[in-house]
């Protein structure tokens, strides 16, 4: 049996992915074991609960958000776990590892690396996350979603192979009304206290320009009611749906017009995937700016509008409304760029990669300071037809 350790998590930026290639892998090979390594600090434990899936949990703390305390703090933290990660990779048999970032997933990949363990990379966003860069110079594949973020990576490693997503993300038809709107607002996983603020008084002041709409509002765990409250404060109570969490963004995306959203690399993608027109209010404070990178990528395609949270106010954020509204064949052309930007096959073309690499040999073992010295592990004697470790790849356009 073929196990695929796959690390991550933290937001649903990360463990939707996480999870749409974890399934991909079981599609792709039923006998194939995935396990799934995180953090009891994301929303893994939760999504990955629900679904039965094999959680494995390290106690890692974050290296960014808490300054140079907070950095050498989690510095510390993460060479503590190093052995427990390494006794998790071997008591599993993991095959191949791959790293989405996130806590769990520098560990895990040191860890599978010291082992001879084939270690892979998924950067979704266009900037390279500080988990994924410090690990690039020893992976031997790097999935990624933008060209920009290729440029800071070893080439023979690339493969450009977009965002995995799960299945029900799909191209809906779109057929635009001229002045009319269903609007969906989505503030990520967690939700948007900016977007919680300024959306539902735009959508107001859109309103009073002759807008007619509706919207579905994603709020964000345990802050609907005080949405739910603005818009009746604003007289929209019976055109706004306020909700915590939508399970089904396939389906809310596919009933929307135009979406109002952040710019992380997964909400991008199922915005492309179903083809959709967006808003896009990046979230000002992600690390190296990556969100607003993303949507200016999109925005440069003609897929969506980006606007810096500093610059969406109330007026501007009605004002572009209002022009969408009365564009439907505007709306028709980004909807359009945006699924020409789709990667749906993005899930099935990691797995296929991760199960290749998973059957090659291992690597000399990498020497780490934990735990004494690593001990190169005896190679792994591939399966019987499995080409050898990077055979057919070397020449490989990344696409």
């Amino acid at each position: 049996m073929t196990t695929v350790l796959i690390a991550g998590g933290g937001t649903g930026g990360h463990v939707f992915p996480m999870i749409a290639v974890g399934d991909a892998v079981r599609a792709a090979d039923p006998d194939a074991r995935v396990v799934y390594a995180g953090t009891a600090r994301g929303i893994e434990v939760r999504v990955m609960g629900e679904r039965g899936d094999q959680l494995e949990l390290l106690h890692v703390l974050p290296l960014r958000g808490g300054g140079l305390s907070g950095l050498l703090r989690g510095a510390a933290r993460a060479g503590r776990v190093l052995p427990e990660a390494r006794r998790l990779v071997e008591r599993l048999d993991a095959r191949v590892v791959l790293s989405l970032g996130g806590y769990a997933g520098g560990p895990v990949s040191l860890a599978a690396r010291s082992l001879g363990v084939p270690v892979a990379i998924l950067e979704p966003n266009s900037v390279l996350g500080l988990s994924n860069r410090l690990l690039s110079p020893i992976v031997d594949r790097a999935y990624v979603a933008f060209p920009e973020t290729a440029r800071a990576l070893r080439p023979s490693a690339v493969r450009h192979v977009g965002v995995p997503l799960r299945r029900a993300f799909a191209r809906a038809p779109y057929a635009p009304r001229e002045g009319e709107l269903s609007l969906l607002v989505l503030g990520g996983s967690q939700g948007a206290l900016a977007l919680n603020d300024v959306v539902p008084r735009a959508i107001a002041a859109s309103r009073a320009r002759g807008v007619d709409l509706d919207v579905v509002h994603q709020t964000g765990r345990d802050r609907e009611a005080a949405v739910r409250s603005l818009y009746a404060d604003l007289g929209l109570s019976g055109r706004a749906r306020v909700v915590p969490f939508i399970d089904d963004v396939a389906a809310a995306l596919a009933a929307a017009d135009v979406v109002i959203a952040r710019a992380g690399a997964s909400t991008l993608a199922e915005l492309c995937a179903v083809g959709r027109p967006s808003i896009l209010i990046p979230y000002p404070f992600a690390a190296d700016d990556h969100q607003l990178k993303n949507a200016r990528s999109l925005e440069r395609s003609s897929a969506a509008v980006a606007i810096a949270q500093a610059d969406a106010t109330e007026a501007r954020l009605a004002a572009e409304i209002a022009r969408l509204a009365a564009a439907p064949a505007l709306r028709a052309r980004m909807a359009d760029a945006a699924a020409a930007l789709a990667a749906p096959d993005a899930a099935a073309r990691v797995a296929q990669d991760l199960l290749e690499l998973a059957r090659a040999p291992r690597h000399r073992a990498l020497r780490l300071p934990f735990g004494g010295r690593a001990q190169a592990a005896p190679p792994r004697v591939a399966r019987e037809g499995a080409a050898p470790h990077g055979a057919g790849h070397g020449q490989e356009e990344a696409r």
